[in-house]
């Protein structure tokens, strides 16, 4: 079977394209773009830096899936090294933070918003919310990838390849919407929960990195050495063990570091709020 190209069937070929990809991409940037004129058309404007963090969450996607990392993903194991990173980490990260549901909340119809609360509150939602179903997917993901025959599959076979950029994708945003997202999440887990579970992750992508980088054996069943020679094809693997490791963990800390902050900001609300609590109690006895 040929090797899987960087889009569906094919299309594109070693250009790397992928037209679908770019639909999704381009249809996401058009609704979200709506949503903010929709608001500024009722006199409210929608947060500058929201906007922006939406555009770079679809630029990290659209640099995985066109151009020179998606024409080179199924021949250099570097490649798919940053699309992994990019499709599972800094994109969903930077969509998180750019609080698109909340955007559907606020400019959608009065349907519209019934039914996106409806799915927010529903049951599939909550559990989607747990951080431990996070940490098991997305660390899951890592090492059923890089250390069963799938990897070698998703080389050989274009559907495999697709659906395993969909998965990486979906288990980001699985575990890090109820860690980070500035969207309303059902049962989401207290600021000190949600930071066990980043500082949990993060020795994942430390473990899975030094695995590759000290390791000696050809991943993908010999794939990618049967392409550029083994010295070659091992040497780029080195290096793709050592994006998975630095950039795994300077995501992660950036992660905690949100965290964090989230964390200080509703301590900060929560005082204010104890604050004018206190004053009208204090006002109601002086009264």
């Amino acid at each position: 079977m040929p090797a899987a190209g960087s889009g569906l069937a094919g299309v594109g070929g070693d250009l790397g394209l992928d037209p679908l990809a770019l639909l999704a991409v381009v249809v996401a940037a058009v609704l979200y773009g709506i949503g903010t004129r929709r608001l500024a058309a009722r006199g409210r404007a929608w947060p500058a830096h929201r906007t922006a963090l939406f555009g770079l969450g679809l630029a990290a996607l659209v640099a995985a899936t066109q151009g020179p990392l998606a024409a080179s993903d199924t021949t250099r194991f570097s490649a798919h090294s940053g699309q992994h990173l990019l499709l599972g980490m800094v994109g969903p990260l930077l969509l998180a933070l750019s609080a698109p549901l909340t955007l559907a909340l606020q400019a959608g119809s009065t349907t519209t918003r019934s039914r996106l609360r409806r799915i927010l509150h529903s049951r599939p939602a909550h559990v989607l919310a747990n951080p431990l179903l996070g940490i098991a997917v997305f660390g899951g993901s890592l090492f059923a990838l890089y250390f069963t025959p799938l990897l070698a599959l998703s080389l050989r076979n274009e559907l495999v390849h697709v659906t395993v950029h969909l998965h990486f994708f979906a288990a980001g945003a699985i575990f890090l919407w109820p860690v980070v997202a500035a969207d309303p999440v059902a049962s989401r887990p207290s600021h000190p929960v949600r930071l066990l579970a980043v500082f949990l992750t993060l020795p994942l992508h430390t473990i899975l990195g030094l695995a590759i980088l000290s390791g000696d054996r050809l991943l993908a069943g010999g794939w990618y050495g049967r392409l550029l020679g083994r010295e070659d094809a091992l040497s780029d693997q080195h290096l793709g063990g050592g994006v998975l490791w630095a950039a795994g963990e300077l995501v992660g800390l950036a992660c905690a570091a949100l965290v964090l902050s989230q964390w200080m900001a509703a301590d900060e609300r929560a005082a204010a709020r104890n604050d004018r609590r206190l004053d009208r109690l204090a006002g109601a006895e002086t009264a």
